[in-house]
């Protein structure tokens, strides 16, 4: 095995990425991605386009390629490019950029069904190809198409095909599971067969994950010792998706000796703009970067973290600039509620009584699949004490104006600690426009907003139109996310309500 200390990364969210159903991305979010990609998380190679797509595609290759050349990443810029007679590399020519990843077939029966041509005719045209675009000057990887299903029909094809092109300044050649069919011990079976033959080869492993099987696969890769992974932010890609990166970086630095570049910390962020820009959401329950990937729910768990961290691994929520929650609910603990009371500074004053209390009414609302956040607490032990709840701030008026054709207005009105204040805004929508009004009347007493980061509105299945409304928010506030939830008939009032709740939160 080469004992290879670095492992590149090539990302391909902004290629392979946008063949996820419904993703596509606008050039300047394929700008902000490419930005984001390489100057904060640092991946080392990054796969922006596929050749020919459309006239607004090499637009938005040109404004990538004009801000890397800007920022000294010119050469970690790639783009697909196929075995066409000379179109891709013309087309890659003309908006700058110079490093061609050649698409060729992995597998003969492709060679034959899909292109009608024999293997040879195939790698006649391949090896032509790389003379062309080697004689303009063009950086060139190849792809290897369904590599996986080539090399178990016809493993004297693929070396044939490499043999050809082995006195040609290919730099990489990249090795496609891109039916996502190959098993950890097929993938270091195969990869092996390819190191021993080809010793001199620098090689890529690009993994499709429709078994689950992805991370195990790239991980069985690194071991063996290809150079580099192909990734994608949050898994995006075709059917089942691609290697996602944040799964493969700590199963790499946690489970082997190899490296990469990629700061961990900027894991999280990566993720949730790549949700927001793709409009699909990553499972609650997704390795590292998942919502709840650091909730304990067992009081068990919680009681056991408190006396020693018990119930924790390697993946700390630090590690990623995430935090450690306990959640409250049916199966939550004393050692739950205390972690609570603590977070939200309501410990004192709470007799063992009282405590026991309050977790009988969240196991009750729990049992009722309601939803029970930190910022309900206030709320929950104000009705236990049998005592009004002291809101040091309070919105007293939301008026909402919107319309079939025409821009959303609302009116604000909120007393904090005794002296009130109005604001009136325009927004994309009732809620922006609350918002917007909000911020003007907050600023009058010198407060911040909260970062809002994902809005979520839950409505019980019936069809009935009084039914009520759970509105959940979750918010970014002095480096921590925090979640309140709303309830009411009207969404609108719902989300108020949410908002309500962590305004009173923050200025504890």
């Amino acid at each position: 095995m080469k004992n290879y200390s670095h492992l590149e990364i090539l990302d391909t969210t902004l290629r392979d990425g946008e063949q996820t159903p419904g993703v596509s991305f606008s050039p300047q979010e394929k700008l902000d991605i490419a930005r984001l990609l390489l100057a904060r998380l640092h991946v080392d190679r990054l796969e922006i386009a596929s050749a020919g797509v459309s006239d607004s595609e090499a637009a938005a290759v040109r404004d990538i390629v004009r801000w890397a050349e800007n920022h000294n990443f010119a050469g970690n810029l790639e783009i697909l490019g196929f075995i066409d007679g000379g179109k891709s590399i013309n087309w890659i020519r003309n908006t700058g950029a110079n490093t061609v990843n050649f698409l060729a077939k992995g597998s003969p029966e492709h060679c034959r069904k899909q292109l009608r041509k024999t293997p040879r005719r195939h790698i006649d045209d391949i090896v032509r190809e790389i003379t062309d675009a080697a004689a303009v000057g063009m950086n060139i990887n190849l792809y290897l198409e369904a590599w996986s299903e080539g090399i178990r029909q016809d493993f004297p094809y693929i070396c044939e095909l490499l043999k050809s092109i082995a006195g040609l300044p290919v730099k990489r050649v990249m090795l496609a599971d891109t039916l996502g069919t190959l098993s950890p011990q097929e993938t270091e079976k195969y990869l092996q067969w390819m190191l021993a033959a080809f010793p001199d080869m620098q090689f890529d492993f690009h993994g499709h994950n429709d078994y689950g099987l992805v991370t195990a696969n790239s991980l069985a890769a690194v071991q063996c010792g290809v150079s580099g992974i192909h990734t994608t932010i949050n898994g995006l890609g075709e059917r089942a998706g691609n290697q996602p990166l944040a799964q493969l970086v700590v199963a790499v630095h946690d489970f082997t000796c190899r490296r990469t570049r990629i700061a961990e910390k900027e894991l999280q962020h990566a993720s949730q703009i790549v949700q927001s820009f793709s409009g699909k959401r990553c499972p609650w329950n997704m390795p590292v970067v998942g919502s709840d990937v650091y909730t304990q729910t067992c009081g068990v768990h919680a009681d056991g973290d408190k006396k020693g961290g018990l119930y924790m691994n390697r993946l700390r929520p630090e590690r990623f600039g995430r935090q450690r929650d306990y959640a409250l609910g049916k199966l939550a603990g004393k050692a739950s509620i205390e972690s609570n009371l603590e977070e939200m500074g309501l410990n004192a004053g709470l007799s063992a009584e009282q405590k026991q209390l309050l977790l009988d009414e969240i196991v009750r609302i729990g049992e009722k699949k309601k939803t029970v956040s930190p910022a309900d607490l206030p709320y929950i032990v104000a009705g236990i004490k049998k005592s009004p709840l002291n809101k040091i701030l309070q919105i007293t008026v939301a008026d909402f104006n919107t319309k079939l054709h025409g821009i959303a207005g609302s009116h604000v009105e909120i007393e904090y600690n005794g002296q009130r204040t109005s604001a009136s805004a325009k927004g994309d929508g009732g809620y922006d426009a609350f918002v917007k009004a909000l911020k003007k009347c907050l600023k009058v007493f010198q407060l911040p907003m909260p970062k809002l980061l994902d809005y979520e509105e839950r409505i019980p299945p019936g069809g009935r139109t009084d039914a009520l409304v759970e509105t959940t928010i979750t918010w970014s506030f002095k480096g921590k996310t925090h979640i309140t939830t709303g309830v009411d008939s009207d969404q609108l009032l719902a989300a108020v309500a949410a908002t309500e709740k962590m305004l009173n939160f923050m200025v504890q």
